[in-house]
């Protein structure tokens, strides 16, 4: 057949409201897993997003599909926070190396990662793709962030990402669902605590080695 007479196959792309719709969903699940754990009902992901039940089954095939899509988003938009730092560094010099580093960990408790690590422990494919992809990315913006402040004489040599990781972690929670929401209000005052035992030079010499965060996805 000639390929100039040839029927052009239609190229279908979601509408703007549909993907409207599938954003405020992701975001409203992003919020109600942060409140009360990644088994909330999905219907009440529909009611706080605006949108009827079915139209959340219509973009999500299950509930692991809009885990998976949650993960993403908080990742991606940690890796962002990370990348706005180094942009900082750029702008102002390795003098603003430990600002910056600062600045991001504080940006990225705001985004509750340690949240995220209940629906880790579910049924969940950390080896997908996407997942790897933008793992890689955050890993790379920290890496790049920790490295300026450390060449600055700024940071302690004795760290690396997954130790950040583990604090950003920890100090996230308490878990959703707890009696203990409260607590939130502490965050940044224990994360600055945390802060100010990063920088150099070092006042202890730490036990063990330096976490990777290699060596968090085989704890």
């Amino acid at each position: 057949m000639d390929t100039a007479t040839a029927p052009q196959r239609k190229v279908t792309r979601p509408r703007a409201d549909a993907l409207r719709n599938r954003e405020r969903i992701v975001a409203a699940a992003r919020e109600m897993f942060v409140e009360f754990g990644a088994d909330v009902p999905l219907d009440e992901v529909a009611r706080r997003a605006g949108v009827g039940n079915a139209t959340v089954y219509r973009h999500f095939a299950d509930r692991a599909e809009l885990v998976h899509q949650v993960v993403l988003l908080v990742t991606d938009r940690v890796a962002e926070h990370a990348d706005r730092a180094h942009a900082r560094t750029e702008a102002e010099g390795e003098g603003a190396a430990f600002d910056a580093l600062r600045e991001f960990v504080h940006a990225a408790a705001d985004e509750r990662i340690g949240a995220l690590c209940p629906m880790l422990q579910e049924a969940f494919d950390p080896e997908h793709p996407d997942l790897i992809d933008a793992r890689d990315r955050l890993e790379a913006a920290i890496d790049g962030l920790m490295e300026r402040a450390r060449a600055a004489g700024q940071l302690r040599t004795d760290i690396a990402v997954g130790d950040l990781m583990v604090a950003l972690s920890q100090l996230t929670r308490p878990l959703p669902g707890t009696a203990c929401l409260n607590m939130d209000r502490f965050v940044h005052r224990h994360l600055q605590l945390f802060m100010d035992g990063l920088m150099a030079p070092a006042r202890s010499e730490l036990p063990g080695e330096a976490a990777t965060l290699e060596d968090l996805r085989q704890s």
